[in-house]
């Protein structure tokens, strides 16, 4: 089994505390509201949403895989960090991959700091193209979340 590790970087102008509250913290409703082409919905299979948690994501029609189960392995709301991984519903060739992020403040705005890890089966290779169409789907999700909150001032305060 080897693991390939990759990590990314976006910037926001929302602070940190927001973009958490949004994007982590009501995630369920929160994603599926801004990105109902991509994700259906959220599902708690187990646990209370900490870590520990265990949730099934459906996608939207189209995209590559219908679903995947998600498991939440931290959350430190107070350093707007988080950490998950994927442990169902991925390609045969890999074990799980392993999510964390964290929100750092930058002036006004955040740096949002993401590290990937594939962990995959055998002598399986991530490709390139792969890493490259998720860290744009990724940009254009949190590209979203920007507009959302920009255009509802009073939302996630």
């Amino acid at each position: 089994m080897g693991v390939f590790k990759y990590e990314y970087e976006f910037t926001s102008v929302i602070p940190p505390a927001r973009l958490f509250k949004a994007f982590v913290l009501d995630a369920d409703n929160f994603i599926p509201k801004i990105a109902p082409q991509a994700v259906k919905s959220f599902e708690i299979l187990e646990g209370d949403g900490g870590a520990g948690t265990i949730k099934k994501i459906t996608f939207g029609e189209g995209s590559t895989y219908s679903y995947v189960k998600q498991r939440i392995d931290s959350m430190d709301k107070e350093n707007f960090a988080y950490s998950y991984s994927l442990i169902e519903g991925t390609p045969d060739s890999i074990e799980k991959i392993c999510y964390e992020t964290k929100l750092v403040a930058s002036g006004s705005g955040t740096i949002i700091k993401s590290t990937s890890e594939y962990h995959v089966k055998g002598d399986v290779e991530i490709k390139e193209e792969h890493i490259k169409a998720r860290k744009e789907k990724a940009s254009h999700l949190h590209k979203a979340t920007e507009n959302y909150l920009l255009e509802h001032h009073d939302a996630y305060n």
